[in-house]
Order: C-alpha cells, then structure tokens, then sequence
C-alpha cells in the first residue's frame, strides 16, 4: 500500500483564513491518522501579495491550533525546497518536457490581442476560450514575434472532444467535459512563473503525494491537472473535494459574517482545542455523533469517508459554546493568565485569581470579561428595568440596604466568604432570606437581577464603590 502524503499549499498572502484551517486540519487529521506524512508547502508565485510576515502567521496560526508538519518549510525534507519561487527550474523543465511531447507550444499573443478575440467570442454567443492562433506557430513564425520583442507564455494544448474523469473520495464519480474544461491554457507565464495548476502538479508529483484533500472550490481546477498529469505521464494522486464553509445566511464565509483568520480569533480570546474541535465538525461526522474531541481523538476517529458533500455552515454560537466547554475545564491560574491581555489597570495576582473564579461559568471567550468589567469599576450608576425597579420597591428593602451598608463599611475582612457571611446576618436581623435578601443587594450593587455571585463581585468591587453603590441605590427605593 502507497504511503499516505497529503500537502497544505497555502499562497502567503494573508492571514491564516479560517476555511485554509480547516483545509490543514483535514489534511493532518487524514495524515495521523493513516501512520502518513502531513507537508506544508508555500505557493509564493504571487510576487506582489505574497509576503514573509503572512508566511509566519500561517505558520504561527497551525502551531498554535497543535498542528504540526513532519516535511516542509522551516524543518525541510526529502523534497525540498517548499517554496515554489525556489522551484522555477523544476517548472522550467518539466514545461520543456511538454513541448518535446507536443503537448505544449509557445504563445506571444499580446494582452490586447486577446482581449479582442474574448470580445469578438462574446459577441458571436460563443464562451470565451484561447482561439489556437498560436497552436501551429512555425519556427519562422515564433522567430518573427521574438523579433517584435514579444516575450511568450507556455499554453497547455487541450485536445478536441478531451475529457476528465476521476473517482473523487467525497463526491464520487467527477466528469467534466471539453466545454468545462476551456481552451488550451497558460501553464507558464511571460515571466517564468509558473502558473497554479501547473506548479501544483510538478510540486504534487515530486513530493510524492498521494492524496490532495481541498476544499471545494479547486474542483474546477482538477480537470486541467488531471490533463497535465497524464501530460507528463505521472501516476495521478487521489482527490478529495470537501464542502464550502457558508455563513449562517447560506452565502460564502466572509469578512461580514464576523472574522475569518485564525488570528482574530486567537485575539478574541478563543482556545485552541475549542476552534480545532468546532473546525473538525465542519464537513465532518463522527459515527457516534460525540461534539467534543481533543486533537488526539480527532487524530483516531478521523476518516474522509465521513466526510459530507453538503456545505457547511459556520455556527458562531456552536463555537463559542464548544469554547465556554473548554475554558471552564481549564485550571483557575490559566483562565487568570488569559484574562490578562483584557485588562488594564492594577490586577494583583489575588485579585486576578478571584476574578477567574468568580466569572468562569459566565464566559465563553475571555473577552468577554470586558462586559463584567463595569460591574467592578466606577462609573455611571442607573437602574432602569422594571423587573429591578419593582425588586427595590419592596417595602422591607430600604431597612435591608440600610443594615448591609452600615456592617459593610466596618467591615475588615472584605474576603468573598467574610461578605457571604455577613450578607446572612443581615438577612437575619431584617427576617428575610432567599431571593428576598440576595436579589435586593445584587440590583442595588450591580443595576441588575442577574449575574456572577454577588459576594465575590463585592469582593472585587471593592468596599468603597460598594457603599457609593448602595447609597447610590436610596433614590430608586
């Protein structure tokens, strides 16, 4: 049995996008889970967009999510090197084969040129495709555009009536005909760049891999490299086409459906494991319908054949329950560390610790400290729901706050379980208990009905806000 090697070729052009993501994921899964080789290569052709600091978020991002490359950039390999602009005589020459072969020519039709035979197509009702003016070019003939100095591309010469067909892991039996391939297409361009469907079948082939899982956006890609494949006679590898990630409107993931780079998420405060496992459902079903997997149980369970053909929709809410699942498991010191970076002023460490205690099962992102932060900090103080109104209306409550402020300012040890303590006593004195004691004292110290407890919230208030807040409190009784 033929080794399992699958690629993740990104084009370094940007941020780790979170459907690229989910393509590596897929690829690594696939590649643990067969005892095979996971490669990361970089498609860095594009000269003007491609650039080292999106190299190093790609690379950052994987890492960050546990994903880990046994061959390819950085670590290197058997196949090096994994940079394509590191590659152009590989392409130079295996172009060279195909002219030998006749399965190529050289083209020096201009811009313009080609732009008024699209049109001229267009007009006619016919679907644009290269029109062969070059196809038969004589010696002579490309001697005389040469001397025009016109600088030629490379065209892939596709037969008439061609044909490609292959058995895709996911979708089944593919088909496509001449019509939806097009014309003979550019494979290396005026500059010796080699184009993308071109690079990925020399670097595919070379790297020996086996399997090319992808999203399924490249399926109108693979005719062409099918065609090249049998082109050069190399042995084609297996395709898999996963489904597009949509936004919760059916429309394609984008920029308005909230962010779309690993980064950003890692920056709202997301976990890696948390994404990992919400990615991995993403196009993929496991058999007993489990939700959450650690990285390792995905590497096991893992298997293309459960992977689905309809689209997959991007679940924000599932995401951030799937994080709020994780976050609450971890120990208190490291939810207190990763709530830092969404602080600012003076957090001692036992404070910090306290406020990682108090609001663990009240997030789901650590950003989302930031909308309890107001409830420790000084500020514009107003109570306007009804539910809380009506609650400071009763008629025991005014005696109630009016006890709690006075034993609170004397209060020493303004601990969570010293406050706790006292909120009981005062409950006592005053003959109420339950939702009668606690929900008074939490309107009138937090403008709200519902929340973390309010014992450790006072804690972190701090007893000087406290009383401004309880006396705050008097004008709505």
């Amino acid at each position: 049995m033929t080794k399992v090697r699958v690629r993740f070729a990104p084009s370094p052009t940007g941020p780790l996008h979170i459907g690229g993501a989910r393509s590596a994921l897929f690829n690594y899964l696939f590649a643990r889970g067969e005892g095979g080789d996971f490669i990361l290569r970089m498609e860095d052709t594009d000269r003007e967009r491609s650039s080292a600091a999106s190299e190093e978020d790609i690379k950052r991002s994987l890492l960050w999510l546990g994903i880990e490359w046994n061959e390819g950039v950085d670590i290197g390999g058997p196949h090096a090197p994994y940079k394509q602009m590191e590659r152009l005589q590989t392409y130079e020459e295996a172009a060279q084969k195909l002219i030998e072969t006749g399965h190529a020519y050289y083209c020096y039709c201009s811009p313009q040129e080609l732009e008024a035979a699209r049109e001229q197509m267009q007009a006619q009702g016919q679907t644009p495709r290269y029109n062969g003016v070059c196809r038969g070019l004589s010696g002579e003939g490309r001697r005389a555009k040469e001397a025009e100095g016109r600088k030629p591309v490379i065209r892939f010469r596709v037969s008439d009536g061609a044909e490609a067909a292959f058995d895709d892991l996911v979708r089944g039996k593919v088909v496509f005909s001449g019509a939806e391939i097009g014309g003979d297409f550019v494979i290396m361009k005026s500059d010796g760049i080699p184009t993308y469907n071109f690079a990925v079948v020399v670097d595919d082939h070379l790297m020996q891999i086996s399997h090319v899982v992808r999203a399924e956006e490249h399926l109108s890609n693979t005719p062409k490299q099918l065609l090249l494949y049998d082109a050069l006679g190399w042995e084609r590898p297996l395709f898999a086409h996963v489904s597009l990630i949509l936004g919760e409107d059916k429309s394609k993931m984008s920029k308005r459906h909230g962010s779309v780079s690993v980064t950003a998420y890692q920056a709202e405060g997301y976990l890696p494991q948390a994404l990992v496992n919400f990615l991995a459902l993403l196009g993929w079903s496991p058999e007993d319908g489990r939700e959450i997997f650690s990285l390792q149980e995905l590497e096991r369970q893992f298997s293309l054949d459960r992977v689905c053909k309809s689209p997959a929709v991007f679940d924000i809410k599932k995401l951030r329950w799937l994080n709020g699942q994780y976050l609450r498991a971890l120990p208190q010191a490291e939810i207190a560390a990763a709530l830092r970076p969404f602080l600012t002023g003076d957090w001692p460490e036992e404070r910090l610790l306290l406020l990682a205690e108090t609001l663990a099962n009240h997030l789901e992102v650590f950003a989302d400290v930031k909308k309890f932060l107001p409830l420790m900090e000084a500020g514009p103080y107003e109570i306007t729901g009804e539910e809380e109104l009506f609650i400071l209306r009763q008629t025991h409550v005014k005696e109630l706050l009016r006890r709690f402020g006075e034993r609170l300012a004397v209060l020493e040890d303004f601990s969570p379980a010293a406050i706790k303590e006292l909120i009981k006593e005062t409950g006592k004195q005053c003959g109420v208990k339950g939702a009668a004691l606690f929900m008074p004292l939490r309107v009138a110290l937090t403008a709200s009905c519902h929340g973390p407890d309010i014992d450790k919230l006072t804690a972190l208030m701090g007893k000087g806000l406290a009383l401004t807040r309880l006396e705050g409190a008097e004008k709505y009784l």
